[in-house]
């Protein structure tokens, strides 16, 4: 079955960085558009980046441009999400996301806490 285990999440201070990745498992991982999605509390959950099947293209929600970067590796099955500048508004729980033939899967979430 499709299966999403994030990690790399924790509590890190404004300006710092952290590294999240997503390992795919239960199907074609390079077929696929993969996602990063975010829930702060007492939000909705907001598409933070995704990438094409091959990796050539992108995009960003416009509170993330330029300081995050979304990547995959077609050959480990793994989605990474390169956050760079945090700030206190990036503090959400993530999520790795993809549509499957017609199902929509997620990950169980890694916590990013931004905090001085």
């Amino acid at each position: 079955q499709v299966q999403f285990v994030e990690s790399g999440g924790g509590l890190v201070q404004p300006g710092g960085s952290l590294r999240l990745s997503c390992a795919a498992s239960g199907f074609t991982f390079r077929n696929y558009v993969m996602g990063w999605y975010r829930q702060a509390p007492g939000k909705e959950r907001e598409l933070v980046a995704d990438i094409s099947s091959d990796g050539g293209s992108t995009t960003y929600a416009d509170s993330v441009k330029g300081r995050f970067t979304i990547s995959r590796d077609n050959a480990k099955k793994t989605l990474d999400l390169q956050m760079d500048s945090l700030k206190a508004e990036d503090t959400a729980v993530y999520y790795c996301h993809s549509v499957v033939g017609l199902s929509t899967y997620w990950g169980q979430g890694t916590q990013v806490t931004v905090s001085s």
